[in-house]
């Protein structure tokens, strides 16, 4: 197996009998997919999508891939292929097309119905080309053909795509489930087919490479969640991705049995369940859905409501009813179903609106005390099921954190593929297929962009590590009179302090400090301000670490006298 090395630099010149893959997100986290295939000078990128923040990270909206790779590179684009209708694959598109707006974007029904109406809020009109199962599409010297997968939305798509290099198998996410609701399975067959033919490199969803066996099936979660709607005293709350069209689909089956009324809440899931009905998609009984104001004029145990927020996500609507910061008051006699898995890191902000809903007298349905969610993702015993049926010359687990993508390489080596075969690699590896075999060749950028309040790009790691100090330590604003010539100060410096939970006061002990190094300065020959407001600033810091065991964020403010 090939790992990443801090000593990797700019790859170079691809070989005109070469392919290279450079992933610029899903790999060492879940989200942000993204893979750029590079043949005879032309680009195909394969997903782009996003990453939701973290605890560490306030303020920030989303997180998007790092398009830099692709600067300058923008015209030979051929198009985007988008694998499925969920967020991590396709919430990147809007801020891609913003650099390049021609850019042809490749889906299936639903997920370019998805992925329209998000480019329509952005003010964007797509170039469009529509594929389903078994189509086959030439973009350049890339010649892809589209394979059913099953997966938590309906219409996903792996794609083959065939170069003069060798071919590419990309699974976007899947599963492998037998007994699908919408009875589209993935199609192994054509799998077995690409593997007859011959796959030179395989790039295969991991998320559940730790998991042994095999998914269970979406029909099974029907007990748990006719459970919950036959002994629910009162109102059912249910919780889900935007655009889990199968999860929907059996709380809408289980509501019209038990004679409920069912409204969607908050925009996202309003708008995609509104696609995937008019599509088709979704089979909703004639009467079944009402606007969420005609629920007051309905007895508490006649009303269901399927909302967003099964992440903790701050914004959505069940984060804002766990804090009674929503027109809809969640309280006794309410149940509460998280019809979502819980994504790696988000498991702090769930376990807050567990508590926040728990508090208000609501009982709380989740997937720790019921089987009320099943995996999107293929397990152990799918992927080894995989290897063996197309028998890849080379391998790159895609779609998960370190442990899951390891787990998955692992797997692909006890099937008798080659270790020297099998990359597993960070994002911005460069990955080059030449003669039929891989090779790791060079790293590019490939960091976070942050999306905050409208702006991209603009939030750096600096000034989040400030909001987070700002949030946890406080801040201390020094106003400081400096004599121009001397560069003493003329007279004490006032100091203003917030979050701290003590008294200003007790940072004018902090003053010598202050004159120390300033007079360092003054000493070395240092008069510009800017420089002596950094001075002043580590002064404080060291101080107030020394002293207070705190590490407020220091503001200096330098006044010349």
């Amino acid at each position: 197996m090939s790992n990443p090395h801090p000593e990797l630099k700019a790859p170079p010149k691809l070989p005109r009998d070469g392919l290279r893959v450079v992933a610029l997100g899903g790999l060492g986290e879940v989200g942000r997919n993204m893979a750029v295939l590079e043949h005879r000078g032309k680009l195909l990128v394969i997903d782009c999508g996003v990453l939701f923040p973290e605890e560490h990270q306030p303020g920030v909206d989303v997180i998007l891939p790092d398009f830099s790779y692709l600067k300058d590179r923008w015209q030979d684009v051929v198009g985007v292929v988008l694998t499925h209708g969920h967020e991590d694959h396709i919430g990147g598109v809007p801020y891609l097309l913003k650099e390049r707006g021609d850019i042809p974007v490749i889906g299936s029904r639903l997920t370019l119905a998805l992925i329209t109406a998000k480019l329509k809020e952005h003010r964007i009109k797509p170039r469009t080309n529509q594929v389903a199962e078994g189509d086959r599409l030439s973009l350049g010297p890339f010649d892809c053909e589209f394979v059913a997968v099953n997966h938590s939305i309906p219409d996903g798509l792996a794609v083959m795509v065939r170069t003069a290099a060798g071919s590419v198998l990309h699974t976007g996410d899947f599963k492998m489930d037998q007994f699908p609701l919408d009875d589209r399975i993935t199609d192994l067959r054509a799998f077995a087919r690409f593997g007859e033919e011959g796959v030179d490199l395989f790039m295969v969803d991991s998320t559940n490479a730790e998991v042994p066996g095999f998914t269970m099936a979406e029909k099974d979660l029907a007990p748990a969640i006719e459970t919950v709607f036959r002994t629910a005293p009162g109102r059912i709350v249910v919780s889900s991705f935007a655009s889990h069209v199968h999860r929907i689909q059996q709380v809408l089956d289980a509501a019209a049995a038990h004679k409920r009324k069912v409204a969607f809440v908050g925009r996202s899931m309003v708008r995609n369940m509104k696609i995937a009905q008019d599509l088709g998609y979704l089979k909703v009984p004639r009467g079944l859905i009402v606007d969420a104001k005609a629920l007051d004029d309905l007895p508490p145990n006649r009303v269901t409501l399927v909302c967003t927020g099964s992440q903790g996500e701050p914004m959505a609507a069940l984060s804002r009813m766990a804090n009674r910061d929503h027109q809809i008051h969640v309280g006794e006699g309410d149940t509460v179903l998280l019809a979502s898995s819980l994504i790696p890191g988000n498991e702090n902000a769930v376990s807050r609106i567990i508590n926040g809903l728990t508090r208000w007298g609501a009982k709380v349905v989740h997937q720790g005390n019921a089987k009320v969610h099943v995996s999107g993702h293929a397990s152990a015993g799918e992927l080894v099921y995989c290897y063996n049926i197309i028998q890849p010359r080379n391998v790159m687990p895609v779609h998960g954190e370190w442990r899951h993508l390891r787990a998955n390489a692992d797997l692909a080596i006890r099937t008798g593929i080659d270790p020297s075969r099998v990359v597993v690699v960070d994002d911005g590896v460069v990955v080059d297929l030449v003669k039929g075999k891989v090779a790791v060749t060079g790293k590019v950028r490939a960091g976070y962009v942050y999306v905050s309040g409208g702006a991209v790009g603009d939030v750096t790691e600096d000034e989040l590590r400030d909001r987070l100090t700002l949030s946890q330590q406080g801040t201390v604003t020094v106003v400081a009179l400096v004599d121009a010539e001397t560069g003493r100060l003329t007279e004490p410096p006032d100091f203003l302090a917030r979050g701290l939970g003590t008294d200003e006061k007790m940072f004018e002990a902090a003053i010598p400090d202050i004159e120390k190094a300033l007079a360092e300065a003054a000493g070395q020959g240092i008069g510009d301000p800017h420089e002596l407001e950094q001075r002043i600033a580590r002064a404080v810091s060291r101080w107030a670490m020394r002293r207070h065991r705190r590490n407020p964020l220091v503001v200096p403010v330098v006044i010349e006298a």
